[in-house]
């Protein structure tokens, strides 16, 4: 595997040949830094040392029919979390708010479920033009499958991109799902984007993939042309079907990262859930290959707090990209809205 070449190709818009990304997920911790360094090269080149700060809001929790395991709101999860309906307007809209004052340039609404209905589509489309009307922050809205009248009712309404993920590759999907097939998800992102919606779209790693999964889901995102990626580490929750699994150190986390950075090299790498618990200490490494990340929790896990996320970027000599007035201005307001 030759580093240079794959910048080269990176900055030129091309991805490895698969033979490459097999070695790329096998390298040594020995080569770990020039690895990290080489996928920065790329990052650098489209973003520079700008980080994106995207905020979670599980604007409904559990009561989710499907059964996807790696979930605790799944209808085979019975970790104890909170289980509600669409949350009031007015909470959806004080949630975009103060992420906006914490300086983030996305305020992510999520709802649990197979797909919404129509009628829950147009509450969360009235928050989001509330929303629009009082902050200057990007909506993305995570809601399940979607027919082809609500991306469009979305867009309408301001909502700029909308998630969902593959999650996994398509011929380990049915191992993680039976309630939905992996077409599904395509076709929802077929769906948002001829809205001319923005779409992300990911996966978790850790759920027992093969490299070849990985290497499957990173090309499968860029063929569907996501224009942002979030990439999960598996966050074994008690009560789900993936409870005890335990198969990611710090490092492979960081070499998958590097994978879908050289293979997706101008495209929003989301550093996402798990983080945390996977990548610990070393979750400053990842805004090498990444160039954005959530703060303050992942719908039913914990996270880093906005402070110390600030902080994190700051010190590694990075900027915070956002809208908002700096937070770096004042950090303590950040830290008091979390």
């Amino acid at each position: 595997m030759n580093l240079t070449s794959l910048v080269e190709a990176g900055i030129a818009g091309d991805a490895p040949e698969r033979a490459a990304c097999h070695s790329l997920l096998r390298t040594a911790d020995d080569d770990l830094l020039p690895l990290l360094h080489a996928a920065f090269q790329i990052r650098k080149h489209y973003f520079g040392t700008r980080v994106q700060i995207h905020v979670l809001k599980n604007a409904k929790s559990g009561l989710c029919p499907e059964d996807c395991h790696y979930c605790s709101q799944s209808s085979v999860s019975n970790a104890p979390i909170e289980r509600y309906a669409l949350r009031p307007r007015e909470e959806i809209v004080s949630g975009a708010l103060d992420a906006h004052r914490g300086g983030a340039s996305r305020y992510c609404i999520v709802t649990s479920g197979r797909g919404p209905t129509d009628g829950e589509v147009e509450a969360v489309c009235e928050a989001v033009e509330e929303i629009k009307q009082t902050a200057d922050i990007d909506i993305c809205c995570c809601l399940g499958l979607l027919t082809e009248p609500q991306a469009h009712r979305l867009k309408s309404a301001g909502v700029g991109r909308v998630n969902h993920n593959l999650n996994t590759s398509r011929n380990h999907h049915e191992t993680i799902c039976s309630t939905h097939g992996y077409e599904d998800r395509l076709r929802t992102l077929e769906i948002v984007q001829k809205a001319g919606l923005a779409t992300c779209s990911g996966g978790i790693v850790g759920m027992g993939e093969s490299h070849n999964d990985i290497i499957d889901l990173a090309f499968a995102l860029r063929e569907v042309g996501a224009d942002s990626i979030p990439v999960n580490f598996l966050h074994p929750i008690d009560g789900t079907p993936l409870s005890g699994r335990d198969d990611l150190t710090p490092r492979d986390c960081l070499r998958t990262l590097c994978l879908f950075r050289f293979v997706n090299p101008d495209r929003e790498i989301r550093v996402a859930g798990g983080r945390e618990r996977n990548i610990r200490s070393l979750q400053p490494l990842a805004l090498y290959p990444a160039n954005s990340l959530f703060v303050e929790g992942y719908l039913t896990t914990g996270g880093q707090d906005t402070g110390d996320t600030h902080r994190m970027i700051e010190d590694l000599g990075f900027e915070i990209d956002a809208r908002a007035p700096s937070p770096t201005v004042d950090l303590t307001e950040a830290i008091t809205i979390a």
